[in-house]
């Protein structure tokens, strides 16, 4: 089984992903022409009205934490680690290349979960790729296999690789027995995945910025006290990344390889994910453009903000040296070398605080397509609970290769299906913003109502964007 994922492994990111969210990225920003660039600093502008809601949705604010609960973790701190010890510091660089791209991407992707939403059966909006596939392209067998690689990506492996990190960071430290932190990890996702999107979006509101913050703080620090050897560190991941330190265009594959892959995972830029929490909110304005301005904020906020800071406090410590040392242990070598021994202590704790508002935003993304099969009801809800909650613990004591490589195989398989599927749905992205930067240029209320100003591809639910919600 092993050989056969690798094998697929190989031939989706060596061969399919990395043209295929390139182009992908590169198509949005030519037909949204280059939105990430000339609308940045609306992204933040949004933000000052986005803590509101109503009863059918939680607000941009709570959808954003959520999202970025679910992208900051593993992908942040020992992801790029590993891009780094297996792509070189010119990895950095692509992972900029991949975000900046993927910011689009991110932005398309989200308006359309935003625009194909639909009301569960407790009056609460849901939506993802699934939805908009079967409404918007009316081919719902391609929804269903979209919705059972979401279930084995988001519903089953990837909390497993967020429990894996953790439970290697508290044994690497501290000597915790696997076994021990997958229960403790079991014990405190359970009442709070149980409580519902709403639940699961008010913890991430609290820990997302709180630790965020923090741990920018300290990598801020860090680099204004090494702050003369920053353009040292700029030009080693530049020449890395053409291989101008290199002997041969193998090293530049593997940085191009290895940032592209451990980016996506790390943003989840055009891989389906992110539109179930951007479904979810209902934004102020109402209108599935604002999400996608939201969402696209969250991609630049994760790689370009807290992915930089931890491949800088690696290569800081670190230089042009390498190490045997990947993955978390790697990132916590490297706070240890800047300020002590109580660095890896923060590092342990920070990863366990990503990692587990990771996890319980992964339960938010495969459990809104609980609604797609009708199964979003007490006996489905328990029934997946229990086996989301059984792969969480079986993470923890799982060879790391081994999950890692079937979370890559599960987030190819979502990422190809997801990107077809948005360049198909083109004319519908394109119409959507140009209705908000119209509605927006007349200093109006803005508010998407449907078959009013733009022609979208498919059908909406019925009931949603006939007024403000």
């Amino acid at each position: 089984m092993t050989q056969y994922i690798d094998l697929a492994n190989g031939i989706l990111w060596n061969h399919v992903l990395i043209y295929v969210l390139v182009l992908g990225g590169v198509w949005f920003s030519y037909r949204l022409k280059l939105i990430q660039f000339r609308h940045f600093t609306h992204m933040f502008q949004l933000m000052r009205n986005s803590n509101n809601s109503d009863k059918s949705g939680i607000s941009s604010f709570q959808a954003l934490m959520t999202s970025l609960a679910a992208r900051v973790g593993t992908g942040n701190l020992a992801g790029v680690a590993i891009a780094i010890s297996l792509g070189g510091p010119g990895a950095i660089f692509w992972m900029w290349v991949i975000a900046l791209l993927g910011m689009v991407t991110g932005f398309s992707e989200s308006l359309l979960g935003q625009l194909y939403k639909v009301r569960d059966a407790n009056g609460e909006y849901r939506g993802g790729p699934a939805y908009y596939i079967k409404m918007g392209l009316n081919k719902p067998w391609l929804a269903v296999l979209f919705s059972i690689c979401l279930f084995v990506g988001y519903g089953f492996v990837f909390s497993s690789v967020q429990a894996n990190t953790m439970a290697d960071a508290l044994n690497n430290v501290y000597q915790i027995e696997p076994m021990i932190s997958g229960t403790v990890i079991v014990l405190l996702a359970l009442p709070i995945v149980m409580g519902g999107v709403r639940t699961i979006a008010r913890v991430s509101s609290i820990l997302v910025p709180l630790m965020g913050v923090t741990y920018l703080l300290i990598a801020l620090v860090i680099c204004l006290i090494n702050i003369e050897r920053i353009p040292s560190i700029f030009l080693l991941i530049f020449n890395s990344a053409f291989g101008l330190q290199e002997a041969g265009s193998g090293a530049v594959g593997a940085a191009i390889i290895n940032g592209i892959k451990r980016g996506l995972y790390s943003n989840e830029a055009g891989s389906g994910s992110v539109p179930h929490a951007a479904a979810c909110a209902t934004p102020n304005p109402h209108h599935p453009a604002v999400q996608g301005y939201v969402q696209m904020l969250g991609v630049f906020i994760d790689t370009i903000v807290v992915c930089s800071a931890t491949a800088f406090m690696i290569l800081l410590a670190l230089g042009p040296e390498t190490t045997e040392l990947t993955g978390i242990r790697l990132t916590q070598f490297a706070m240890t070398e800047h300020v002590g021994s109580w660095g890896n202590h923060f590092v342990t704790i920070a990863i366990c605080f990503f990692c587990f508002t990771s996890i319980i935003a992964n339960y938010v993304y495969a459990e809104n397509n609980l609604h797609y099969f009708k199964l979003d009801n007490n006996v489905g809800r328990w029934g997946f609970t229990a086996i989301f909650l059984s792969f969480t613990f079986w993470g923890t004591v799982a060879a790391l290769p081994d999950v890692w490589a079937l979370a890559d195989l599960s987030l190819g398989l979502m990422t190809l299906i997801n990107v077809g599927v948005i360049l198909v749905l083109t004319p519908t992205i394109v119409a959507v913003t140009k209705d908000y930067n119209q509605q927006r240029k007349k200093q109006a209320d803005i508010v998407f109502i449907e078959g009013k100003n733009c022609k979208i591809q498919g059908q909406l639910e019925k009931g949603i964007w006939q007024n403000k919600g």
